[in-house]
């Protein structure tokens, strides 16, 4: 595919980039089109994505209809017919201050004021449009092939909630339409999978206006997060952990002192107490330090391996909220590790071992990421140094691939991030393994030697689950609520033929019950075919044992598997014991 350069050179589009540079001229011609539909609307940013593209417009106080959504996608389609060429130009700083302020575009104005004024502005014209960009693009409008307007949202000029809200329209495309539509059956099946719309079916969790982007949990629900934080309890109890709580509410210089309230406090909930500042803890961290602190350490107490399920609460702007993936209070399933210098490689890589046995345990493929210092961050040059080779060095003993991330670690050290594939492909940042040495500093953290000198220990920061709410939400539409026997919050449903079964029903019900097994029965008086589709396509349980009167005869169950579809006939005792095997957890 040929690409036109801002210099007005045309090449060969390098490998690899030919979707990006597609989805960038969509966003151009989309906002051609949304000119010709709306002449007063005004442009702010239109970048690709990785699906697609979309373009911030402040249309004033007009409200975009699915009609008006319908109507741009259709005048798209009239421009690339049209085969526009796109045509790149330069001007000085003044020249493209001058253009768009003629053209009253005042986004595009406070842009360009925001470049240094030495700098030359580019511009892509494509007839009777004109955009400032720095391409590349196609070099024709016919080119873009496969596209499709997708929706539209909110959101604040320079994602800043003090500016005006724009209206963000979205789109997607792709190179063929036949990748389009498979597009599109993907979407429809991660619809189907919604978690918002399994949780509701399957009394999982709620959200209420009157507590934005905090979850209620109900009863299923409970029951899935105290199985997933009694697997993590186990788990991590085998290898050496220590569980803490730390208190939810602490005082702002604790906060200063971690460095948070310099580089996160526009994400903290503060209050004040006895006329002083306290702050809800967006993080486990500062309170793991303080109980290391709490007493004197010895070099033959490292590495000492605390873990802390703890209650967080971060300030999310409530257009970014979505279910359980973004919230304002969720569970942490921190760990911090004290240790000496020396035990950094093996450390991490016992953390490494332990998160891909979490992740083989739910079926998820992944791939892992380094992490690299970011432009705020805090500590000497010597000891990012030491920390971003004490993870590579561990990575490449495991012999584990990993593509490195600039800029994107902690502000106190690098990192690890560990990326979930899902059962529809796409990926989810959950694990991570964070190197401190920062935060000791600041607290003063020390143990005493060998030789009865006082050393100052490394930290590790890290997560499993990451946070417990968004990986119920992931997995949740990773199994299409269609959980495994030791993870359902339901495992078995006991089916009456009819009342004459009631009595023995009752009997293989409270066997269940007895042997731990998480059930319920279905005594109405329905027809057991209805019975059976709830039970296997809204309530999503891996097995039903159907009672009727021959079961009562033999003294037997007879047992629907939920994925299968196969009903077997076997003893009570053969099924207890099927499912017991089926909910070890190692």
């Amino acid at each position: 595919m040929k690409i036109i350069y801002s210099n007005g050179n045309v090449e060969e589009c390098p490998k690899g980039e030919e979707l990006s540079v597609l989805r960038h001229s969509a966003a151009h011609i989309m906002a051609q089109a949304i000119k010709h539909l709306y002449p007063e609307a005004r442009f702010a940013y239109g970048p690709a994505t990785e699906t697609g593209f979309y373009y911030d417009v402040d249309l004033g106080d007009r409200k975009l209809t699915d009609e008006d959504l319908a109507a741009i996608e259709k005048e798209m389609k009239k421009i690339v017919k049209a085969n526009i060429p796109f045509k790149p130009y330069l001007c000085s700083h003044a020249e493209a201050i001058e253009k768009m302020e003629q053209a009253g575009e005042k986004y595009k104005v406070e842009h360009i004021g925001d470049l240094p004024d030495d700098v030359r502005i580019s511009f892509f014209e494509q007839g009777d449009y004109t955009d400032m960009c720095t391409g590349p693009h196609i070099c024709y409008t016919k080119a873009l092939k496969a596209f499709k307007i997708m929706g539209q949202s909110g959101a604040y000029w320079k994602n800043d909630n003090k500016n005006k809200m724009l209206t963000r329209i979205k789109g997607i495309a792709f190179a063929t339409q036949e990748e389009l539509e498979d597009h599109l059956k993907l979407l429809e099946e991660a619809e189907r999978r919604d978690h918002r719309k399994i949780g509701r079916e399957m009394d999982l969790f709620m959200f209420r206006d009157e507590a934005p982007g905090f979850p209620f949990y109900l009863p299923n629900g409970m029951v899935l997060k105290n199985i997933l934080i009694g697997y993590w309890r186990a788990i991590h109890g085998r290898e050496g952990y220590v569980e803490v709580s730390t208190p939810l509410i602490m005082n702002r210089k604790l906060w200063e002192t971690s460095g948070h309230w310099d580089h996160y406090k526009d994400n903290m909930y503060s209050t004040v107490i006895d006329d002083d500042d306290y702050c809800i803890k967006p993080m486990n961290c500062p309170g793991g330090v303080l109980v290391y602190k709490n007493k004197p350490h010895s070099y033959r107490e490292l590495p000492m391996r605390v873990g802390e399920i703890g209650l967080v609460h971060r300030h999310e702007l409530r257009g970014a909220l979505h279910g359980l993936f973004r919230v304002r209070c969720f569970n942490q399933d921190d760990a911090h590790i004290f240790m000496r210098r020396e035990q950094i490689t093996d450390e991490i890589m016992g953390v490494v071992h332990l998160i891909n046995e979490v992740y083989n345990k739910f079926g998820f493929k992944y791939s892992v990421e380094l992490s690299t210092r970011p432009e705020d961050s805090m500590g000497s040059d010597e000891d990012w140094e030491a920390a971003t080779n004490g993870l590579k060095n561990a990575l490449e003993k495991l012999n584990m691939p990993y593509t490195i991330n600039e800029g994107d670690g902690a502000f106190y050290g690098p990192k690890i991030d560990f990326h979930l594939e899902d059962s529809l492909g796409r990926t989810w940042q959950c694990g991570t393994i964070q190197l401190d040495f920062q935060m000791p500093l600041n607290f003063e953290l020390e143990y005493v030697d060998e030789h009865g000198e006082k050393q100052r220990p490394i930290m590790i920061h890290r997560v499993c689950f990451g946070s417990i709410e968004r990986f119920i939400g992931i997995i949740t539409e990773h199994y299409a609520g269609k959980f495994p026997a030791w993870l359902s919050p339901v495992q078995a449903k006991v089916l009456l033929v009819s009342e004459k079964s009631a009595e023995y029903g009752e009997e293989v019900f409270a066997a269940l019950k007895k042997a731990g097994i998480r059930c319920e029965m279905d005594s109405r008086n329905e027809k057991i075919g209805y019975m059976i589709r709830e039970a296997q396509s809204v309530d999503r349980i891996p097995y039903m044992l159907i009672i009727g009167q021959k079961e009562i005869e033999e003294k037997t169950v007879s047992v629907r598997s939920r994925d299968t579809n196969k009903t077997e006939t076997m003893s009570l005792d053969e099924f207890i014991e099927k499912l017991r095997k089926e909910s070890e957890i190692f």
